[in-house]
């Protein structure tokens, strides 16, 4: 089968890999769909320092071709969307209602059982977040997969897996931002999108989205933006402007970089929150006065994977699909073959798309 797989740093291809079947309390899925996702790329590049050679991808849909023994969650042909955390529902994290902090694994490349599916040239490869869905199959553990209602699109269900939930998620369920709030989005890629119509659900009255090019700021304003800001100029003194001189409710960052967080930071009125949605660098280090902290008593949250319970949440969001609440067919603004990957990651990197997906036969 192909796969696209990270060689080394800045170095990926599509491969013809080999693949076992799925062992106990794990699923083959037929891949239909995958998201081209900006983690992905941090992995490439090492800014998220996973193990390599990897098979990359974690944002993807598809249809279950087999089930290991004792999956009873799932059974062939079923429809499922794929969770990058994996959700044992027994851990201190999961007993908690905190399944997006779920235990059950550490993503070292492996399976949960510290073994890999995948072999390239009769070597074993890693998978990124117990998935590898830039693939035509993967075997994922049974904890990782959702079922969904058949007549969604694939290119769509997709998109819950990471990008759309993470950010839906950050407004509605981080941040829990609440009707008539001020809301200020740095990053406009296809997660600050997704919180962009979050905060439009929960019913947020001036959202303002932030970022250096203008094309991704004319599809802020399709998915709900109030008011556009370009970065290139004082971002924080614009927001501010547009808040009467106090600054917004909630700021969110979607981008992962310390400059765009402490200018988020900035953003937000005295006593108001900032979630940290953007996955950034162990290197990048964050400051701000601790003063400041004190005196202001802003508060600082950060967010992984909009705090959702995949169970419980994908569904929803694929309920607010269909009843048009949630837009995410134009969120899919471009598709793709697996063996055009490099175009596809070179689109994301240019901010042509709200997301691109690929798409399989």
């Amino acid at each position: 089968m192909k796969a696209v797989v990270a060689h080394e740093v800045n170095k990926f291809s599509v491969e013809d890999v080999s693949l076992d079947g799925p062992k106990a309390g794990e699923v083959l899925v037929k891949m239909r769909a995958t998201g081209v996702c900006h983690s992905d790329l941090s992995v490439i590049n090492q800014t998220l320092p996973l193990p390599l050679p990897m098979v990359v991808g974690h944002e993807g849909a598809g249809v279950v071709d087999q089930v290991g023994e004792g999956v009873t969650n799932v059974k062939p042909g079923d429809h499922v969307v794929l969770s990058f955390v994996p959700t044992c529902g027994d851990c201190f994290h999961c007993l908690r209602g905190e399944t997006h902090l779920c235990m059950a694994g550490i993503p070292t490349g492996l399976m949960l059982d510290g073994t890999s599916r995948v072999k390239f040239n009769n070597t074993p490869l890693s998978v990124m977040q117990f998935l590898g869905a830039m693939a035509e199959y993967a075997v994922v553990p049974a904890i990782s997969v959702v079922p969904i209602d058949k007549d969604i699109p694939f290119q769509v269900a997709a998109l819950v897996g990471c990008g759309v939930t993470t950010g839906v998620g950050a407004a509605i369920k981080t941040a829990a931002v609440y009707p008539g709030a001020t809301v200020a989005v740095f990053g406009c890629g296809g997660v600050g999108l997704s919180i962009i119509q979050g905060a439009r659900i929960a019913g947020a009255d001036r959202i303002i989205a932030v970022d250096l090019a203008d094309s991704k700021l004319e599809m802020a304003k399709v998915f709900g933006a109030t008011d556009l800001v370009n970065a290139s100029g004082d971002a924080v003194a614009r927001v501010q402007e547009l808040t009467g001189g106090m600054g917004v409710d909630f700021g969110f960052e979607a981008i992962g970089l310390s400059k765009t967080i402490e200018a988020a930071y900035r953003a937000v009125r005295r006593g108001g929150m900032l979630i940290i949605v953007g996955a950034g660098s162990l290197m990048d280090n964050v400051s701000f006065p601790a003063l400041m902290l004190f005196a202001e008593a802003k508060t600082i949250r950060g967010c992984m994977y909009g705090s959702v319970n995949p169970r419980v949440d994908f569904p929803r969001l694929l309920d607010l699909y269909r009843h048009k609440r949630l837009d995410l067919d134009k969120m899919v603004s471009q598709t793709y073959r697996i063996d055009d990957v490099s175009k596809a990651f070179d689109d994301m990197e240019q901010g042509r798309n709200a997301r691109g997906v690929i798409l399989f036969n």
